[in-house]
């Protein structure tokens, strides 16, 4: 086991644990916003680890990048979805 491995699965355990947080805040809270970020914070942990399971030398030319890609785009249309609920 190489040191890029070892971080990588810390890397992909933070990303799962994260989503678990926002699940928990999302059924006491029932906003969507907590479950935007679950999704993505899972999609992000998904992407690492078949990222590192896989053996891609460079990320941004599989289409592994699309998973990462998909995470910041649902963060990015949930953040527009609160604030213009709230106009």
């Amino acid at each position: 086991m190489t040191l890029l491995t070892f971080i990588s699965g810390a890397t992909t355990m933070g990303y799962f644990l994260s989503s678990l947080f926002f699940l928990r805040f999302w059924r006491s809270a029932s906003d969507i916003l907590f479950l935007a970020f679950a999704a993505a914070f899972m999609l992000m942990g998904l992407g690492t680890a078949l990222l590192t399971l896989s053996g891609v030398p460079l990320e941004e030319r599989s289409w592994i990048y699309l998973l990462r890609l998909t995470a910041f785009l649902i963060i990015l249309a949930a953040i527009v979805r609160k604030n213009l609920s709230t106009r």
